[in-house]
């Protein structure tokens, strides 16, 4: 009688279990379809570039076809800035609720602010402007769309940051290296946006590709300001909450496409600068295997 009592129990445990599993599954999958989202039309978008923007005699022989190409290759980068914020507005509504609206909506003021300097000032990136590729624009410069991408770097490379810093004491250590995490995007994004495209032009002829290294040291400013902001708005406790595959995995998302064009372009340097930048950021992030099991943020 007992052993079949004991039987009992554990086929009851066993069901459970698959109960549980069901669950977490049904919750995970809107998560893996928006990012899988995020992939596709990054990959669409990459295909294009590098078969028809630079095989354009393909397009000779279909009437129409470069007049459809170009109107796709302006609202292919627009789509997949919307739809990668779509993504992660998804993702954290899910995760934490509407605890990331104020944190986004101080990260969209701050980025545009940067943004709106360097197009009337040139600081703190060097003089550069924005063609209307990018569709509309806040004040006449800056696209309405760019704070967007900023702000869905930005959270990652905090995430990550966090991961590997989560005390109090080390937050400085964890702002230096989330901006650096954000820094190593630009590595191939600019080269592609504003050399291999003209989605924005400099005002100056800079030694990497084309733009001013001025533009780099703005790019970790910005990072340092947005890593500093989401510590002050004190996010550490809802992004630990965060799975950070799942964010490594969207950065990874974002990335294809600039880096994807540049190595179709051939911009090696600027392909052996991402990935080099990408591996630093991997050896400084990664967890100790001595560390003790993961921690709750603290001071969160």
């Amino acid at each position: 009688m007992e052993d079949i009592t004991t039987l009992a129990g554990q086929r009851q445990r066993a069901a459970a279990a698959r109960r549980a599993d069901r669950g977490r599954a049904l919750t995970r999958w809107p998560d893996g379809i928006a990012l899988a989202v995020v992939y596709a039309v990054s990959a669409a978008s990459l295909a294009g570039f590098a078969t028809f923007a630079l095989h354009p005699e393909l397009l000779n022989g279909v009437p129409g076809a470069a007049q459809v190409y170009g109107r796709m290759f302006a609202l292919a980068p627009r789509a997949q800035i919307v739809l990668a914020f779509a993504a992660l507005a998804l993702f954290l509504s899910r995760r934490v609720g509407a605890r990331w609206l104020a944190p986004f909506a101080a990260l969209y003021a701050l980025s545009l602010t940067s943004e709106l300097a360097g197009t009337t000032v040139g600081l703190p990136f060097g003089p550069y402007h924005y063609t209307d590729g990018l569709g509309a624009k806040l004040f006449g410069h800056v696209p309405v769309l760019i704070p967007l991408s900023w702000f869905f770097m930005a959270l990652p490379s905090y995430a990550v940051a966090l991961r590997r810093y989560p005390e109090r004491a080390h937050v400085g250590r964890r702002i230096v290296v989330g901006s650096l995490i954000l820094l190593s995007w630009d590595l191939a994004l600019d080269p592609a946006m504003s050399l291999v495209t003209t989605y924005w032009i400099w005002g100056t002829e800079g030694v990497y590709y084309g733009m001013p290294l001025l533009n780099l040291a703005g790019w970790y400013v910005t990072g340092l300001a947005l890593m500093a902001a989401l510590a002050l708005l004190r996010t550490d406790a809802w992004v630990a909450e965060l799975p950070v595959g799942w964010l490594l995995a969207f950065y990874g998302a974002n990335l294809l496409l600039p880096l994807g064009m540049s190595v179709a372009a051939g911009l090696w340097g600027a392909v052996a600068a991402t990935v080099a930048a990408l591996v630093l950021c991997w050896l400084v992030t990664r967890v100790p295997r001595t560390a003790a099991a993961p921690r709750r943020a603290v001071g969160a």
